[in-house]
C-alpha cells in the first residue's frame, strides 16, 4: 500500500478513471511499471519461482511477494494484471494517434454481398467491384474502412481467406485507404453457414447478415481453439503491415436488442415468402432467432470469449492498436463503477477507445465528453440514423453526416458511419 515500492523503485503516477494504477519504473525509466519489462529489477529467486510456475504475468502477486520478499504489492486479478501490463499506455496510444491524419470512412461491405460470408469466399469474392467501390469512396474524402471477417472463412479455407484478405489491401492501399479489421460480430443472425448465402428480404434491415461466431459455438467453451487458430493465425499474418490501422476484436459484444429477434412467427412467414422460403411448423426452429441466440446467458458467453481474444492477440505483440466498441446506451460511460461487467472490460482492455452511437448529436457530444475521462484517442466506429430526428439542433435530422462530421472533425480522430453501402466513422481527441 506504498506509493513508492522501495524494492521495485515503482512509483505510483496516477490512478485512472478505470482503477488501474499506473507506475514509473525508476530503474529502467519506463513510463509505466510493466513486471514483463522490468524483471530485472526483482530479486532472480522470485522470477525463477514465477517462470517455474508459468506465472510471470500473475496476477496475484500480493501473496508470493510477501512469502519470498516480506512485502506485499497491491494488485487485481490475473487477467487484470495480464491486460494491464500489455495494454498500450496512454503515451503509446497519443504517439500512435500522433502520425494519424484526421481518419474518416466507411463501414465497407461491397453493393453485391449480403454479409462477410459472401464478401470473401471464393465464389464470390470480387475484386472488380471491390476496386470500382474503394475508388468512390476515395474520390468523396474517405481514407479508412472498417470490415468484418469471419471465423468460419478461417475454417473453410485459412491460406485462400488470408490471400484474399492480402489482395482487399492491396487495392484499398492502392487508393490510399487503411483498414479497421473486425473479428467477431454479436448482431443479426445466429446461425451462420458457409455456401451460398440467402436472398436479401425486401425492406429488412441486415437480413441476411450473420454472427460471428454463431449462437452454439459462442456458448462452446472447449471449441474455443477453433476461433483461437483464427485470431492469432491473421493477426500474426499482419501484425506490422501498414494497412492495417486498428483492430476491432468485437462488434456490439452482447447485443441483445436486435429487432429481427423479436418478429413473430406469423411476420417471419410472410417475410420469408418474399424470397422463396415457407416457414412452418417443422422449419420454424430454424428461424426463431430470439430462442436460438438466448438473451440470458449470452454475455455471459461474449465476455469469455472477449478476454480470450485480448489474450490472444496481446500475445502476438501486433504493432496495431486493438479497441472494442462499447455501446451500452443506457449507462453513462465515464461512471466506471455503473458499468456492466462487459463494458468495464471492453474501456479497460483497449487501446484506443471506440464507440458507436445512433443518438442525436447532444447525445454524440455528451458520449464524447464522458469518454474523454479515459485519456485516450477516442474513434466512433458507428453512426448515422437518418430517422433520427430528435436533434435539438434546428431543423436538421440529428444523426446525419451533416450534423455529426463537423463535430467529430472537432472532437475526435476516426469516424465510421454506418448504413447499408458507404457507412462512415470517426475518431476524437
Amino acid at each position: 500500500n506504498k506509493d513508492v515500492d522501495e524494492q521495485t523503485e515503482a512509483v505510483l503516477v496516477k490512478t485512472s478513471p478505470t482503477g488501474t494504477k499506473h507506475y514509473k519504473c525508476k530503474g529502467c525509466k519506463h513510463d509505466e511499471y510493466e513486471l514483463t519489462k522490468c524483471l530485472k529489477t526483482l530479486p532472480e529467486a522470485v522470477v525463477a519461482t514465477w517462470r517455474q510456475q508459468g506465472r510471470t504475468q500473475k496476477a496475484d502477486f500480493r501473496q508470493e511477494m510477501a512469502i519470498i520478499l516480506s512485502f506485499s504489492f497491491a494488485c487485481d486479478d490475473q487477467k487484470s494484471l495480464i491486460n494491464q501490463n500489455n495494454r498500450w499506455s496512454e503515451n503509446e496510444a497519443w504517439d500512435w494517434y500522433d502520425k494519424q491524419p484526421w481518419l474518416v470512412g466507411t463501414n465497407f461491405i461491397t453493393s453485391s454481398a449480403i454479409n462477410q460470408l459472401e464478401f470473401w469466399q471464393e465464389e464470390t469474392f470480387d475484386p472488380e467491384i471491390i476496386d470500382k467501390e474503394l475508388k468512390l469512396s476515395a474520390s468523396i474524402g474517405m481514407n479508412t474502412h472498417r470490415v468484418f471477417l469471419h471465423d468460419l472463412l478461417w475454417e473453410q479455407d485459412s491460406l485462400g481467406f488470408i490471400n484474399r484478405i492480402d489482395q482487399y489491401l492491396s487495392i484499398s492501399e492502392k487508393y490510399g485507404i487503411k483498414t479497421m479489421l473486425v473479428f467477431f460480430d454479436d448482431v443479426w443472425h445466429p446461425e451462420p453457414k458457409l455456401g451460398k448465402q440467402p436472398e436479401p428480404i425486401p425492406n429488412v434491415h441486415n437480413s441476411g447478415w450473420v454472427q460471428s461466431p454463431g449462437a452454439k459455438l459462442l456458448r462452446d467453451t472447449l471449441s474455443y481453439e477453433k476461433l483461437e487458430s483464427y485470431v492469432k493465425g491473421i493477426v500474426k499474418h499482419f501484425s506490422d503491415d501498414s494497412r492495417v490501422l486498428v483492430w476491432d476484436l468485437y462488434n456490439e459484444p452482447g447485443q441483445l436488442g436486435i429487432a429481427s429477434h423479436q418478429i413473430s412467427k406469423d411476420r417471419a412467414i410472410k417475410l420469408y415468402k418474399n424470397i422463396g422460403i415457407e416457414i412452418n411448423d417443422k422449419n420454424y426452429p430454424s428461424y426463431d432467432l430470439d430462442k436460438i441466440d438466448n438473451k440470458t446467458d449470452k454475455q455471459k458467453f461474449t465476455l469469455k470469449l472477449l478476454k480470450k481474444t485480448v489474450e490472444w492477440i496481446r500475445s502476438v505483440k501486433p504493432s496495431q492498436p486493438i479497441t472494442t466498441g462499447i455501446y451500452e446506451w443506457g449507462a453513462d460511460w465515464d461512471n466506471f463503477e455503473e458499468l456492466s461487467n462487459l463494458s468495464k472490460f471492453i474501456l479497460s482492455s483497449s487501446d484506443i477507445i471506440s464507440f458507436h452511437d445512433y443518438g442525436n448529436k447532444s447525445s454524440a457530444m455528451s458520449r464524447i465528453n464522458q469518454l474523454s475521462s479515459y485519456n485516450r484517442p477516442i474513434m466512433c466506429t458507428e453512426y448515422l440514423s437518418r430517422d433520427n430526428n430528435t436533434s435539438g439542433w434546428g431543423d436538421d435530422p440529428g444523426n446525419t453526416l451533416y450534423q455529426f462530421l463537423p463535430l467529430f472533425k472537432k472532437n475526435i480522430f476516426l469516424t465510421l458511419s454506418a448504413s447499408i453501402a458507404l457507412p462512415t466513422f470517426g475518431l476524437t481527441k
